[in-house]
């Protein structure tokens, strides 16, 4: 009879806590679902030239060009924008220096929050080598038959934001966003002719890539520190690297690294000896070592 009692007890305080794990989850649920409704997350735009601006942090910019072009820089490289092109720029936006629109240029822009592509983005793989090669070129040269395509998914995204009385405005504007990458998806698989990839590589390049993304790189430059942050041997997780984006993991760890310290040379608040310790260096020699290895100059080279 104890027993009974005592296994009656525990399976009332199991329901009990189950019931309110469930309370809270439906909790957070609905206060993120207000949040979400609350936000701007998409904004149109015709220029290219707030693309660093604070108001737009967190956001993705997609533009297509319709006339003129724009010149600009970005990851110490010279792009142009011209009538036909799309671009697509993730994030770091305030890595876009040298901006400058012809007096003809004609462009519309969608920026939409991270938040707001991941929940409109298809269940496909082929995400990341989209992001990949968009940090090394963020332009996309169209056919006649992609830049329609882009042209009206455009359209339809502005068509669905001035709906503002539609009772599921909401879900068209994920359709809406969602129709828009899928194209994105094809345009690159079709200009570039590339496979898609594995789940399982998929989301370790991603997780690969997020610990770039947070900065990593400035205290840890070694592919053994990622590859046990990620549970897997350096050599697999270069394999993998080079698989989903062509290029291995010690490439984008220079990469990031090198991006981020030509930058900050470049602004004179800060010393040099402050930018190596930023980035974790144990001595400036050894900082203009990999400075000139990697960027081809030296530090003091940035300042003139």
């Amino acid at each position: 009879m104890y027993k009974w009692i005592r296994w009656s007890q525990e399976i009332i305080i199991q329901f009990s806590c189950n019931l309110f794990c469930i309370s809270l989850a439906l909790r957070y649920f609905f206060v993120n679902l207000q949040s979400m409704d609350s936000m701007q997350h998409i904004i149109l735009d015709n220029t290219l030239q707030r693309i660093g601006d604070e108001q737009y942090e967190g956001y993705i910019c997609h533009g297509y060009c319709y006339g003129g072009e724009c010149t600009f820089e970005r990851n110490n490289k010279h792009f142009k924008m011209q009538a036909g092109d799309c671009i697509i720029i993730s994030r770091r936006g305030d890595l876009v220096g040298n901006l400058r629109e012809s007096a003809d240029f004609k462009i519309d822009v969608i920026y939409v929050t991270q938040q707001f592509i991941e929940l409109s983005t298809p269940q496909s793989n082929y995400g990341m080598r989209g992001h990949l090669a968009l940090f090394e070129n963020p332009i996309m040269r169209l056919t006649p038959e992609q830049q329609e395509i882009c042209r009206m998914n455009f359209d339809y995204v502005k068509l669905r934001l001035k709906q503002v009385e539609h009772r599921f405005r909401h879900d068209a504007l994920m359709n809406a966003i969602e129709c828009m990458i899928i194209d994105f998806f094809d345009f690159h698989a079709q200009l570039y002719e590339v496979d898609k990839i594995s789940s399982q590589y998929h989301q370790l390049m991603s997780e690969f890539i997020e610990l770039l993304e947070r900065g990593d790189y400035r205290q840890n430059r070694e592919i053994s520190y990622y590859a046990n942050k990620l549970c897997v041997t350096s050599k697999y997780l270069s394999e993998v690297s080079k698989k989903v984006s062509g290029m291995p993991a010690n490439y984008w760890i220079t990469r990031y690294a090198s991006l981020d310290i030509s930058r900050q040379l470049r602004d004179r608040s800060l010393s040099l000896s402050e930018v190596s310790d930023m980035f974790g260096f144990s001595s400036m020699s050894h900082f203009t070592r990999y400075v000139q290895n990697n960027l081809g100059a030296k530090p003091s080279d940035f300042r003139s």
